[in-house]
């Protein structure tokens, strides 16, 4: 089986900054929704997956924030027009027969690895994300697709355990050890 998983939030993060603005009749702002729906349109092409799944965040706390209280204490807020098109997105999703997985007390990160995880020998899972923390999931059945929207069109970058070890000079594994060493600013 060939499994596409797409994180939720970061593509549409990618889409919402990629596109330039758009609303509907109402006034409602649509643009991300229409950046996330032509990269998925795109990965598809591409990959031609038996199965399509999208992860998302919760609103809420994690066990990382269980742990430590000051978890992304230094990101700003989503901006209202990001985050009035996510429930449209889902809506739609779900209406066009894509599953889309959500579980309290975690982020689609989390989501991406344990499904990528379950992948069997036999099976193949690519993982859509603008967040390079994705690399570290990459093994011989799994690669990450760093997608992003460049002037309103989607491109998108394959990381296999190859290309991780070009680029990196590590195996995929260990970039672990090197987010540690470096920090990350953005989770605080």
């Amino acid at each position: 089986m060939k499994l596409l998983i797409l994180d939720g939030n970061s593509v549409i993060n990618r889409a919402y900054y990629g596109v330039k603005p758009l609303t509907n009749r109402e006034g409602l702002f649509t643009h991300a929704v229409y950046g996330f729906l032509n990269i998925l349109e795109k990965m598809e092409k591409e990959e031609q997956p038996d199965a399509v799944c999208v992860a998302f965040d919760l609103h809420g706390p994690t066990f990382r924030h269980k742990m430590y209280a000051e978890y992304k204490a230094g990101r700003k807020p989503a901006p209202r027009e990001l985050v009035e098109q996510f429930a449209p997105l889902k809506e739609l999703l779900t209406v066009l027969g894509y599953t889309v997985v959500e579980k309290e007390g975690y982020e689609a990160d989390d989501i991406l690895g344990t499904i990528s995880a379950a992948c069997g020998k036999d099976d193949f899972c690519y993982i859509a994300t603008g967040d390079r923390d994705s690399l570290q999931l990459v093994r011989e059945n799994v690669n990450v697709v760093l997608a992003s929207t460049k002037a309103g069109q989607p491109v998108s970058t394959v990381y296999d355990v190859a290309k991780i070890k070009d680029e990196y000079s590590v195996a995929p594994e260990q970039l672990i050890d090197i987010k540690a060493i470096q920090g990350d600013s953005s989770d605080n």
